[in-house]
C-alpha cells in the first residue's frame, strides 16, 4: 500500500502544481486581513466637535480661523470632550472680540449641552463613523460591528468545518469565498447601520472557515517535508495582506471605496479556484479512491513526473474502516482528542482576543494610524521566521508558552504606560503583537497535526 506522502515524494512534494496552488490560495489568505481587522480603517474615529450653524455663520462674519472658532465652542471642556458644547443661542447679535462676554460674565459658567446639530469631523476622507455619526452616545455601535464579525467566526466554525469535512475542501472554499466576496461588495453599498451589521455578521460566518479551508487544502497538497514551511508561508501571506491594507487605506480614505477595493478581488479568485482539484487525502477518507488516484496522476503530470507504479494501491496513512462521516462529537471521542480539543479551543480564544485587542489598541491610540498599523503588521514577519527556525529544533510547546508570556507581559505593561509616551506604547504593542502572532500561527499548525484527516 502506498500512502499519499509516499506518492507525493515521487511525483513532487512541492513542484509546479503545488507552487501554483500555493500562490493562488495565498491570495485568499491575504484577502482575509481586511475582513479580520479592516475595521481599524473602515470605522476610524477622527477628531470631531459639535456642529453649530449659528457659530459657523458668526465665524464667517468675523473672519475667524478654525482654531479661533473652536476656542469659542469648546474652551475648557475637559472630560466632556467633543460630545458637548456651550448651550447658547449663537444667532443672537454677538461681537467678534469676545462673543461670550455678552452671554455671561465668565464663559466657563455657561451651561453645557449635547450636540444638537451633528458633528464636524477633522478628516480628509470618510469612515463608517463619520457617515453614520457613530460617536458619543452612539460610539458603542462601532464595537458592535466588530463583535458581529467575531460572533460570525464562532457560529461559522460550528458549521463550516463540518461542511469542509463532509462535502470537501474545494466545495467549502468556493462557497465561502463566493459569499464573502458578494457580502463584501454589498457592504460597500450598505444604506444604513443595520445592513452593515448584518453583512459583517455574514462575512464572519464564512470568511474564517474559507481561510481555514484554504489552509487545510494547501497543507494536504504538499509533501511531508514541505508541509510546515508551506503552512507558515500561508500565514505570512495574511501578513502581506495587512501591509497592503495599510497602503490601500492610505490611498483610498473613503471607506466605501476601500471596502470595494478589498472585496472585488475575491470574485476572480473564484474562477481560478474552480480549476483546483479536491484534496486527495479527503477523497481517500471518503473511499473515493479512483478520484484520488486521478488527481495524483494530474499532480505528477503538472510536475513533469511519471506516476509511480504502485499508485493503484494508494491509501490513507490513517486507519479508516469505512467511509468517514465526521461529526462534532468526533472532537471529544477519545481522552486524547478531548484534551487536545479543549486546550486548542482555549488557545484559539485567548490568542484571538489578545491579537485583535492589540490591533484595535493601535488603531484607537495611534497618532499616525496608517504608519502605526504598518509598524505593528511588520512584526508578524519576524514571528514567522522565529517559528520556522525553532519549530524543528525546539518543538511547539516551549515557543508557544514563551510567546504567550511575552504577549501577556506586553498587555500588562501597556496598562501602566503613560499615554503621552506614544513611542513606548507602540513599541510594547509591537512586541506583544509578535508574541501573540507566534501563538496564533503555532496553534494553526498544531491543529492540522493533531487531528486525523476526516475531522481536520
Amino acid at each position: 500500500m502506498a500512502s499519499v506522502d509516499q506518492v507525493l515524494g515521487q511525483v513532487g512534494e512541492f513542484g509546479r502544481f503545488q507552487k501554483q496552488a500555493f500562490l493562488l490560495l495565498s491570495l485568499l489568505s491575504a484577502l482575509f486581513a481586511p475582513i479580520y481587522v479592516g475595521i481599524v480603517f473602515l470605522a476610524s474615529t477622527p477628531p470631531h466637535r459639535c456642529r453649530s450653524p449659528g457659530l459657523d455663520e458668526l465665524a464667517r462674519r468675523c473672519g475667524w480661523s478654525p482654531a479661533e472658532g473652536l476656542n469659542w465652542t469648546l474652551p475648557g471642556l475637559g472630560a466632556l470632550g467633543p460630545c458637548h458644547a456651550y448651550d447658547v443661542d449663537w444667532n443672537r447679535s454677538l461681537g467678534c472680540g469676545d462673543p461670550l462676554a455678552g452671554l455671561a460674565p465668565n464663559g466657563s459658567r455657561l451651561p453645557f449641552g449635547p450636540c444638537l446639530h451633528g458633528w464636524v469631523y477633522d478628516t480628509p476622507g470618510s469612515s463608517i463613523v463619520t457617515e453614520f455619526h457613530l460617536v458619543c452616545e452612539e460610539s458603542w455601535k462601532v464595537d458592535l460591528l466588530q463583535s458581529s464579525v467575531n460572533v460570525g467566526f464562532f457560529l461559522g466554525s460550528l458549521g463550516i468545518g463540518y461542511i469542509a469535512d463532509r462535502f470537501g475542501r474545494k466545495a467549502c472554499l468556493l462557497g465561502t469565498s463566493l459569499v464573502s466576496g458578494v457580502s463584501g461588495v454589498l457592504l460597500a453599498l450598505a444604506p444604513d447601520y443595520t445592513a452593515l451589521l448584518l453583512l459583517r455578521l455574514l462575512q464572519g460566518l464564512v470568511s474564517k472557515g474559507g481561510w481555514t479551508a484554504g489552509y487545510t487544502l494547501i497543507t494536504e497538497f504538499v509533501g511531508l517535508g514541505c508541509r510546515r514551511t508551506v503552512a507558515i508561508l500561508y500565514q505570512a501571506a495574511y501578513t502581506v495582506g495587512l501591509v497592503l491594507l495599510a497602503g490601500v487605506a492610505f490611498v483610498l480614505p473613503d471607506w466605501r471605496w476601500l471596502q470595494m477595493a478589498v472585496s472585488l478581488p475575491l470574485l476572480p479568485f473564484l474562477l481560478c479556484c474552480w480549476y483546483l482539484p479536491e484534496s486527495p487525502r479527503w477523497l481517500l477518507s471518503q473511499k473515493r479512491n479512483t478520484q484520488a488516484r486521478k488527481i495524483m496522476e494530474y499532480i505528477a503530470q503538472k510536475n513533469g513526473r511519471l506516476p509511480p507504479a504502485d499508485l493503484k494501491k494508494l491509501s490513507l496513512e490513517e486507519d479508516t474502516a469505512g467511509k468517514m462521516a465526521p461529526s462534532f462529537a468526533d472532537l471529544f471521542r477519545t481522552p486524547s482528542l478531548r484534551r487536545n480539543t479543549l486546550i486548542l479551543m482555549y488557545l484559539w480564544f485567548t490568542s484571538s482576543v489578545v491579537y485583535q485587542g492589540l490591533i484595535l489598541h493601535v488603531g484607537a491610540t495611534g497618532a499616525s494610524l496608517h504608519l502605526d498599523f504598518l509598524y505593528s503588521a511588520l512584526m508578524e514577519f519576524p514571528a514567522s521566521i522565529i517559528i520556522h527556525v525553532t519549530i524543528d529544533r525546539v518543538g511547539r510547546l516551549y515557543p508557544m508558552a514563551l510567546s504567550n508570556l511575552v504577549a501577556g507581559a506586553s498587555c500588562f505593561i501597556m496598562v501602566f504606560s503613560p499615554p503621552d509616551l506614544h513611542w513606548l506604547n507602540i513599541a510594547v504593542a509591537c512586541v506583544g503583537r509578535m508574541g501573540i502572532t507566534i501563538v496564533f500561527q503555532m496553534v494553526c499548525l498544531v491543529n492540522t497535526e493533531l487531528y486525523p484527516t476526516f475531522i481536520r
